[in-house]
C-alpha cells in the first residue's frame, strides 16, 4: 500500500494517489508511507526520486552499515521498532526511514502504533513549514514514550511477580502448578523486555547517526537540540531496561531457588519416613524368619514385645530428629 501525505494549510492530508496523479503526488508530498509495498510500487517511488528502495530481506540484515547509510545524497536508516504494544504479545519489526532532501520515505512490512498516531495527529494539526524531517521526529517521539510505557508497564508486572515470589503467606502453599505459572510469567517479562532494549538500542544508533549529520550544519538548531533530547530519553529507558533485566534475573534466580528448597523438603520428608520406618522393618523381619530354635516364637508376651519394639524403633528417631530440629 503506497501513501502519499500532503501539506494542505494547517493539516498533513492523506492520499492514496490513483495511477494518474502518483507522480504529481509523490513529488508534492513530504512524507511517502510504503506499507508492504508491491513491486509495482517500488519501482513507482523509485523512478519518481530517484533512490534504491531496499527488500525486506535487506531490511532484516543486522550490521551497522546495511542499515544506516548514505546513497545518492539519501539517508538511509533502518530500525528495529516495537509493534502491537497494547496486545499481550508485543513484537519488533523493521522499519526503512530514507530522508531524501525535504521529503521521508518509509518503508514497513508490519503496523506499528506509532505511525497510526503520528498520522492522526498531522491530520489534525500541522505546521505549514512541515518537512520529511519535522514528520521523523514526531515519529521518533511517539516510537519512545510507547517504548516507555511499556516499560512502566513491564515495571509494575516485575513488582506483582516479586511480591507473589516472596510473599511469605503463600511461599509456604504452593503448588507445582503455581510455580510454573510464576515461571512463564517472568519468563515473559524477560523476553519483553529483551524485545524493547533491542528496539531502544536499534533507535538510538538510529538518532546518533543522524545527530552526528546535524553537526555538519545539515539540520536546523532546533532540530539538533530534539535528537540531543531523544538521545538522553533513549539512554535513560535503555538503562531503566538493563535494570528490568537484571530484576527480572534475580527473581528467576530466587523462584529457581525456592523451588530447589522446597525439593529437598521434599525429599527430607522422604528419607525422614525411610529412616523412621527402618528399624520397625528389621524388627519385623527378624521375628518373620521363622526358624525352629527362636525362644521368642514360645513366649506368650512375644507378639506384644515385638509390636513395642517396632513402635519403639519408630518413635526414638522421630523424636531425635525433632530435637535437632531436622525437621
Amino acid at each position: 500500500m503506497l501513501k502519499a501525505y500532503l501539506v494542505q494549510g494547517h493539516t498533513l492530508s492523506s492520499r492514496t494517489p490513483a495511477d494518474s496523479e502518483r507522480d504529481a503526488a509523490l513529488h508534492a508530498a513530504v512524507w511517502i508511507d510504503l506499507f508492504a509495498p508491491t513491486p509495482e510500487e517500488e519501482r513507482l517511488v523509485e523512478a519518481a526520486l530517484g533512490i534504491s528502495i531496499p527488500t525486506r530481506d535487506e531490511m532484516q540484515e543486522i550490521e551497522v552499515s546495511s542499515r544506516l547509510y548514505v546513497e545518492n545524497g539519501a539517508r538511509f536508516m533502518t530500525a528495529t521498532v516495537l509493534c502491537a504494544t497494547d496486545t499481550d504479545q508485543p513484537r519488533t519489526a523493521p522499519v526503512t526511514f530514507i530522508l531524501f532532501g525535504e521529503k521521508l520515505v518509509t518503508v514497513r512490512y508490519d503496523e506499528p502504533r506509532a505511525f497510526s498516531l503520528v498520522a492522526g495527529k498531522l491530520s489534525r494539526v500541522c505546521s505549514p513549514a512541515a518537512t520529511g524531517m519535522t514528520v521523523l521526529s514526531d515519529l521518533f517521539d511517539v516510537i519512545i514514550d510507547r517504548a516507555a510505557d511499556l516499560l512502566e508497564r513491564i515495571s509494575a508486572d516485575i513488582d506483582a511477580l516479586s511480591h507473589d515470589v516472596f510473599e511469605p503467606e503463600r511461599a509456604a502453599h504452593r503448588e507445582a502448578r503455581t510455580y510454573r505459572d510464576t515461571l512463564k510469567r517472568i519468563g515473559r517479562r524477560g523476553e519483553l523486555t529483551s524485545r524493547v532494549r533491542e528496539s531502544l538500542v536499534s533507535v538510538g544508533r538510529l538518532v546518533l547517526f543522524l545527530a552526528n549529520d546535524g553537526e555538519g550544519g545539515k539540520l536546523p538548531k532546533d532540530m539538533r537540540g530534539q535528537l540531543s533530547t531523544m538521545q538522553r530519553d533513549l539512554q535513560s529507558l535503555s538503562d531503566h531496561a538493563s535494570y528490568l533485566g537484571g530484576k527480572i534475573t534475580f527473581l528467576l534466580d530466587a523462584l529457581l531457588g525456592m523451588v530447589s528448597l522446597e525439593q529437598n523438603n521434599i525429599i527430607k520428608l522422604f528419607s525422614v519416613a525411610a529412616v523412621v520406618f527402618m528399624p520397625p522393618t528389621l524388627v519385623a523381619s527378624i521375628y518373620g524368619m521363622n526358624f525352629r530354635h527362636m525362644p521368642e516364637l514360645e513366649w506368650v508376651a512375644g507378639y506384644p514385645m515385638a509390636l513395642g519394639l517396632m513402635l519403639l524403633a519408630a518413635v526414638v528417631p522421630y523424636f531425635f530428629f525433632k530435637w535437632r530440629k531436622w525437621l
